[in-house]
């Protein structure tokens, strides 16, 4: 029946592929989510009223995540070539989409925390800091707790943004479901492959919304 249905589809390629988007989704997304922590954090602690307000410091980051999350996500491929085949070796393959995952998402998500961080009870901090806290203790005990339902919702977000750069990523030689969709189903002219790859993209895309969402639902004390 499935043979009948979809002809042209061969159901290891498709099992590969979306091992492969899965990998690079997973890797990029916990680089991604530490890299934007510690940028968002940064942003957080010296922007003005901060607790080390910098202004040299926070313009100099705040201008680097704006140019990176303004770039699409194509073209930032394109000029990290050069980076890419210097740290992997080389411009195919999945590892070679990681950098251009990580630099396309990062910056993204560390306005996010950056915005979750300020919807902390500012009373709550200072108390905190009243009673000779650490930074540390700041940090882990108070801003990421008291922030966590929105930085889940946020990573989320940007979980789902890495599928679909992952996509894009795969018309270029990446691998993935999106190289499946284009190289076997769009230009052989086989539909039945290129609807199957975008089924599977739309079901983990489904499942990373519900996980994030039970997720959320659970840290929320509201």
């Amino acid at each position: 029946m499935a043979e009948q249905w979809f002809p042209h589809l061969q159901w290891d390629l498709l099992l590969a592929a979306t091992q492969e988007t899965l990998y690079m989704t997973a890797l990029a997304g916990a680089a991604t989510f530490v890299l934007g922590i510690t940028l968002g954090l940064t942003l957080f602690l010296t922007a003005k009223g901060g607790l080390f307000q910098h202004r040299t410091v926070y313009s100099a980051i705040s201008l680097l995540v704006n140019v990176f999350r303004s770039i699409p996500f194509i073209i930032l491929i394109v000029l990290l070539i050069p980076f890419t085949k210097a740290i992997v070796g080389t411009i195919l393959g999945a590892d070679a989409a990681l950098p251009a995952l990580i630099v396309g998402a990062a910056p993204f998500y560390a306005r996010l925390v950056e915005i979750a961080l300020r919807e902390v009870d500012k009373g709550v901090i200072e108390a905190t800091r009243s009673m000779g806290a650490k930074l540390s203790t700041l940090i882990f005990r108070v801003l990421l707790p008291e922030s966590s339902p929105a930085l889940v919702s946020g990573i989320t977000v940007t979980l789902i943004a890495l599928v679909s750069y992952s996509a894009m990523a795969g018309v270029i030689g990446a691998g993935g479901l999106g190289n499946l969709a284009y190289l076997e189903g769009f230009q052989r002219n086989h539909n039945d492959v290129t609807l199957v790859a975008t089924v599977t993209i739309l079901l983990i895309v489904f499942i990373i919304q519900l996980v994030g969402d039970v997720i959320t639902s659970l840290l929320d004390k509201r």
